[in-house]
């Protein structure tokens, strides 16, 4: 019995690396939702990562430990926050001090993890550092984590989470190993993260799961439409929940056993609940297995909500989902779709744009699907396309290059769709040498050189912006953008632009100015001038200034990144306060991440 058991741990262990991936989230928030309708009953969660290039940081300057701030931070529906708790409850306080009881391992001494130093990120390859959550406690993290309504409003921000939260650190006191794994994953899947999430979850042992990670563990394998990575965690659930019966018989069909598989779905059904489109779907799973015989039809019709489990078995299966039911869930799971690897390449164009925008892809990776696109399609279909333009904006003379990227700017007409244009253009952009002739032009251009980090050669355009119109969004992008200051930013200079905008462009004055004096760039005199002037509210002090202020002060970059997301959790960029964006660039110039602090003011100019 005990080899039995080495084997399937050790079988765990390995094969969850090796097994193949697919994409879909959990749709919930605050905590894991029932992937099945009543009668099934099993909860589960989800949120997932791609880097993305980031300019140079200068060092932090160490400061005293001091004790976590608040307990939880505000959500942006109703502009800024009333002040929040500063201490844990009772009930957070006897959680806290909780510790996982873990079974025995079974796994030879050179193979074991610990489940409490689980990440992929180091400070080689783009890590936030070992420390990086300082001496914030476990069950104070967990809980902003939890609670945050993501995707949040800035892409730069969701990049850097999702940093933070990949890095390899040890667990902060008070939480297990396994179940702080589980909170990292589970919000990476609601950020869109899919792959990130499943990276997680494969640093911990089989052995060594918690309930809670067994939960995000199947999110994340419906997330990436990939069933087979429950299989070396099926065996080791506790309990007899409908949903892991399902996934035995799933696995079972997928080895070849289609009795085994038969006799587990039956139990399934005679267990409670009507079947119904859930139970058909793992029947398609396992009729897609070695010797599998069921031929099954899925009709959609009466399915009126889209769930982790639906997203995840019918893209496994190659199951044509109906757009209506993408209505019913959040955008990360657009992200999921994205990168689903059994969808070609034209189902997965359209959910990209999402997928850039929340910034689960990297403007390399939006790009690299647009050449497969462009491979796969007719050439006699390619002039015209989104996919001939780009190629068409590498390719010729500057003026022929100009006017392919114009039209890939000028074609969308909602926002997000526009913004996504700039993530999908911005190398484009950096092969275009500065040139008067294009000065209307350049506030796209170093908007699109922004979306991926390129501020050095965005840089070239500064002679450019500077003899620009006193409202052209070039300099604003620049003045807080660039690595240095290579424009005017005089009073003058700012009031000019501040005057040349209507109304609606008051929210990317406040925004500039917030930069501005988190970035240090302008003298404490003039920041406090215009922050009367404009009402940016740069001294507006609640328990979300207090808890991002209290992160820096500490030096906890990873903390700071989280209280920083929480204070844009919003999708409309024009519903963060300019007082938190003075707040985050701040903070994070404090602790060392000063390019991401400027890329993510310019974003939130290029997108308000």
């Amino acid at each position: 019995m005990k080899s039995s058991r080495s084997r399937r741990v050790i079988l765990g262990a390995v094969s969850l690396v090796a097994v193949a991936a697919i994409a879909i989230p959990a749709l919930g928030q605050e905590r894991p939702e029932s992937i099945l309708p009543p009668g099934f009953g099993d909860p589960a969660p989800a949120p997932a990562p791609t880097p993305a290039a980031t300019p140079g940081r200068p060092a932090a300057a160490p400061t005293a430990p001091a004790r976590p701030p608040v307990d939880l931070l505000p959500d942006l529906g109703s502009g800024l926050p009333a002040d929040l708790p500063t201490e844990l409850t009772d009930e957070a306080k006897a959680e806290e001090a909780q510790t996982a009881e873990l079974e025995p391992y079974d796994l030879p001494q050179a193979a074991r993890r610990s489940p409490s130093f689980v990440g992929v990120l180091n400070s080689g390859n783009g890590g936030l550092g070992t420390d990086s959550w300082g001496n914030a406690r476990g069950r104070y993290l967990s809980i902003l984590m939890r609670r945050m309504k993501a995707p949040v409003a800035s892409r730069w921000g969701s990049i850097l989470l999702r940093r933070a939260l990949l890095t390899q650190t040890a667990a902060p006191r008070g939480v297990a190993g396994a179940d702080w794994v589980a909170e990292r994953a589970w919000l990476l899947l609601r950020m869109g993260e899919a792959d990130s999430a499943r990276l997680l979850v494969q640093g911990v042992d089989v052995d060594r799961f918690t309930p809670k990670l067994f939960q995000v563990a199947m999110q994340s394998a419906l997330a990436n439409a990939d069933p087979a990575a429950m299989c070396p965690l099926a065996d080791s659930v506790p309990g007899n929940a409908r949903a892991w019966m399902l996934a035995r018989a799933m696995c079972a069909g997928l080895a070849g056993e289609p009795g085994t598989a038969s006799a587990l779905i039956d139990g399934a059904r005679r267990g409670g609940g009507s079947g119904g489109i859930d139970v058909l779907l793992a029947e398609k799973v396992v009729g897609a297995g070695i010797n599998g015989r069921r031929a099954v039809t899925i009709q959609w019709d009466g399915v009126n909500q889209m769930t982790a489990w639906r997203f995840g078995l019918a893209n496994a299966t190659d199951v044509a989902l109906p757009d209506a039911l993408f209505a019913t869930v959040g955008p990360h799971v657009q992200a999921w779709q994205a990168r689903a690897p059994m969808l070609s390449v034209d189902k997965r164009v359209g959910p990209a744009s999402w997928a850039a925008t929340l910034g689960v892809f990297s403007s390399a990776a939006y790009i690299d699907l647009y050449g497969a696109l462009f491979d796969a399609t007719d050439s006699a279909d390619v002039q015209g396309s989104t996919a001939g333009r780009l190629r068409q904006a590498y390719m010729g003379d500057a003026n022929n290059r100009m006017t392919a990227l114009r039209a890939l700017w000028s074609e969308p007409t909602d926002p997000r769709e526009r913004y996504a244009r700039l993530v999908l253009t911005a190398r484009a952009a950096a092969r275009i040498v500065p040139n008067a002739d294009y000065a209307d032009d350049a506030r796209n251009l170093i908007a699109a050189m922004l979306t991926a980090g390129f501020d050095t050669t965005a840089e070239r355009w500064a002679e450019v912006a500077n003899g620009a119109r006193a409202g052209d969004d070039a300099w604003a992008l620049l003045a807080v953008g660039a690595s240095r200051r290579v424009v005017d930013l005089g009073a003058a200079r700012v009031d000019g632009y501040a005057k040349a905008q209507d109304d609606e462009g008051q929210a990317k004055v406040r925004f500039v100015i917030a930069a501005l004096a988190g970035l240090g760039r302008i003298s404490a005199a003039d920041a406090d001038e215009m922050n009367r002037a404009h009402g940016v509210g740069l001294g507006v002090q609640n328990s979300w200034t207090r808890a991002i202020q209290q992160a820096a002060r500490d030096n906890q970059p990873a903390t700071v990144a989280l209280i920083a997301a929480t204070g844009m959790q919003t999708r409309d960029w024009r519903r963060v306060p300019p007082a938190f964006l003075y707040q985050i660039v701040s903070a994070l110039r404090r602790v060392g991440h000063e390019a991401e602090a400027r890329m993510i003011a310019a974003e939130a100019i290029s997108r308000s």
